[in-house]
């Protein structure tokens, strides 16, 4: 029932090809403009990094901030051009000179804790650049790692509440205001994973009420594909999903995809479908590690407790434009443990699964 689509997406592949080829739009002009801050250039692959762009909020100083820094990786890997991370690392000390810019987007609440992230920030980029002159990669990435997590801080705390309404039509599950934190322990590892509600509220706040049910404990992962999808979440007997002790009905979650400026989510029919080609989702495939909502192939609100795990297959899914883009609900991302997620195969286990942080977000709907 939940069965993925790939003989489809082979077929599906000449097709778009020709789509292009017809509108004449070539691979940088595919990928829209929008008002969700993506930096231009190379998708981006690192699912932190697209959690943190997913953030509902509106600083341009601190996205400068955060694409210097990202992209001193990207230089690294480019037979260390270290001349190009010198001059990631004066526009990041350029920005956090005039911390009055960065700190406007914050509440006054929070100030005080972002005006120490902002201290902080300032003598991890001095270190960086005495490194720089040492040209010690593995040090410097792993200073640039410890900066990243305090712009994601930084960002965070610039939230000024939930951003839209969901639709009343979804009143009656189980919704995420925000973003949690959750832990899987596997029996060859940990995986940590970061869901997103500000993009996806009913698709994460369905997750995050399963995993707090310990729904997922002990259930083993149904299907692997190599380079490609690790799906778990079917039951044990015959139900393909969970059933809701209080209705005992199948609880059935819309497809639900936040595009790139939209201010709310589009809900119950795929971004093709819907006619917008070229439009991308907030929350894209195109990190190893994005988790979605598997579903029955024919109805796309027919969700329910069965999710997967993309690889990343790039023939078929090339980062920037692939084919399961708009029509599965991404609603977080593998941050750590993702060279345990490289070994998992059918038949091995989720021994457990925990809400680490981040459960306050989770609304459960009102009783009638």
């Amino acid at each position: 029932m939940f069965k993925l689509i790939k003989s489809w997406l082979k077929s599906s592949l000449v097709t778009i090809l020709l789509v292009i080829i017809f509108l004449g739009i070539n691979t940088a002009g595919w990928t829209p403009s929008s008002n969700a801050a993506l930096p231009s250039g190379n998708a981006i692959t690192d699912g932190k990094a697209l959690l943190r762009y997913a953030l509902p909020i509106k600083n341009e100083p601190v996205r400068q901030l955060q694409a210097s820094l990202e992209d001193i990786s990207t230089q690294l890997r480019a037979n260390r051009r270290w001349g190009a991370i010198s001059k990631d690392l004066s526009k990041a000390s350029r920005v956090l000179d005039k911390p009055s810019q960065i700190l406007a987007s914050v509440p006054e609440e929070r100030q005080p804790q972002a005006q120490a992230w902002v201290e902080e920030l300032k003598s991890g980029v001095a270190k960086l650049q005495e490194l720089t002159q040492s040209k010690d990669k593995e040090q410097i990435l792993q200073e640039r790692n410890k900066l990243l997590n305090l712009v994601s801080l930084l960002e965070e705390s610039m939230v000024k509440g939930f951003p839209f309404e969901v639709p009343a039509d979804y009143s009656n599950l189980p919704q995420l205001k925000g973003r949690a934190t959750l832990e899987f322990k596997t029996n060859k590892g940990n995986l940590t994973v970061v869901v997103d509600g500000y993009s996806a509220p009913v698709t994460a706040g369905n997750f995050v009420d399963l995993v707090q049910r310990g729904f997922y404990n002990g259930l083993e992962f149904t299907r692997s594909e190599e380079s490609y999808v690790l799906q778990t979440g079917d039951p044990p007997g015959k139900e393909q999903g969970f059933i809701d002790p209080k209705t005992g009905k199948y609880r059935a979650i819309p497809l639900e995809i936040l595009a790139e400026g939209d201010k709310a989510p589009t809900y119950g029919i795929t971004l093709e479908d819907a006619g917008r080609y070229l439009d991308m989702p907030v929350l894209p495939f195109s990190s190893f590690g994005a988790l979605a909502m598997a579903r029955p192939e024919s109805q796309v609100n027919g969700a329910s407790s069965q999710v997967f795990f993309f690889l990343f297959e790039p023939e078929l899914t090339p980062a920037g434009r692939n084919l399961l883009d708009g029509r599965y609900s991404v609603f977080g991302y593998v941050t750590e443990g993702k060279d345990v997620l490289d070994t998992l195969k059918a038949g091995d286990k989720i021994e457990s699964a925990t809400v680490t942080q981040g459960i306050e977000n989770l609304v459960q709907p009102q009783a009638a």
